[in-house]
C-alpha cells in the first residue's frame, strides 16, 4: 500500500499519524518506507532521534512535487510493503504528486466544526486527481477527538457530509502520542497497553480494509467509534 497522509489544515497530526502508522506497520512485520515530503522534516527528525536512540525503525526518506515521476517513488516502493507519504499541510504540487502515486488518501482531521470546513479545498484536489486515478481511495481520520463529547460527535457529523468516509478508529488526544515521538518511536512500541495503541493498531486494520475495499464495501467507515 502507498498511503498519503494529506490535507489543507496544519496541526491535526498529519506527521504523527503517518509515523504512528509506519511503526504500527513494522509491528506487524511489514517493510516500511516513511516519506516525509513535508518541508518542516519532523518525520524525518523523528527517524534521526531513533537512529541516535538505536531504536529499529522505518527507512525514512525526503521527496517532494515529483515523487509520483517516472522512477521515482513507485520504483523505490517495490522494496517496501507499506509505504507512508507526510504530505505538508497546504494544497500545492506535492499534495497532487501524492495523490497520483498514492492508493489510499487519508485526510485527518481534528474533531471540531473548523477543522471539518478546512477539508473542502482538499476535496477539490482530490476530485482532480480521481478525474485521472478514479481507483484511488479516500477517508477521513479524526485525530485529537476528546473524549465521548458532543463536540466530537458533531464533528463526525459535519465530517460525514463532506462526501468521504470517516473511518471508524479515531485517535484521541493522549499524551502517549507526543511522548513516543519525542524518543523516536511510536505508540505500539512506547507504551503498547495504552489505547493510543490500540487506536493505531485499530487505526493500521481500517486503512488495509479500506484499500482493499473493505470498508466501503461493508458500511464500517461510517461507524462511530466504540471508545
Amino acid at each position: 500500500m502507498i498511503i498519503a497522509m494529506t490535507g489543507q489544515k496544519g496541526g491535526v497530526g498529519k506527521s504523527t499519524t503517518a509515523i504512528c502508522l509506519a511503526v504500527a506497520a513494522m509491528d506487524r512485520g511489514r517493510r516500511v518506507l516513511l516519506v516525509d515530503a513535508d518541508p518542516q522534516g519532523t518525520a524525518r527528525t523523528w527517524g534521526d532521534v531513533a537512529a541516535e536512540q538505536g531504536h529499529h525503525v522505518p527507512t525514512v526518506i525526503a521527496m517532494g512535487a515529483h515523487m509520483h515521476k517516472p522512477g521515482q517513488l513507485k520504483a523505490m516502493a517495490e522494496a517496501y510493503d507499506d509505504v507512508f507519504i507526510d504530505c505538508p499541510p497546504r494544497v500545492g504540487d506535492v499534495q497532487r504528486s501524492a495523490l497520483l502515486v498514492a492508493d489510499v488518501a487519508l485526510f485527518p482531521c481534528g474533531a471540531s466544526a473548523a477543522d471539518a470546513w478546512a477539508l473542502a479545498a482538499s476535496i477539490e484536489v482530490l476530485a482532480e486527481v480521481r478525474a485521472y486515478r478514479e481507483n484511488l481511495r479516500a477517508a477521513v481520520v479524526i485525530t485529537r477527538k476528546q473524549g465521548r463529547t458532543a463536540l466530537a460527535r458533531s464533528a463526525r457529523a459535519v465530517l460525514e457530509e463532506s462526501g468521504l468516509p470517516v473511518l471508524r478508529t479515531e485517535l484521541g488526544a493522549r499524551v502517549a502520542y507526543q511522548e513516543a515521538i519525542a524518543v523516536g518511536l511510536g505508540p505500539t512500541r512506547f507504551s503498547p497497553r495504552d489505547p493510543a495503541a490500540r487506536e493505531v493498531f485499530a487505526l493500521f486494520d481500517d486503512v488495509e480494509e479500506l484499500a482493499h475495499g473493505t470498508q466501503e464495501r461493508d458500511g464500517l467507515a461510517s461507524q462511530a467509534a466504540a471508545s
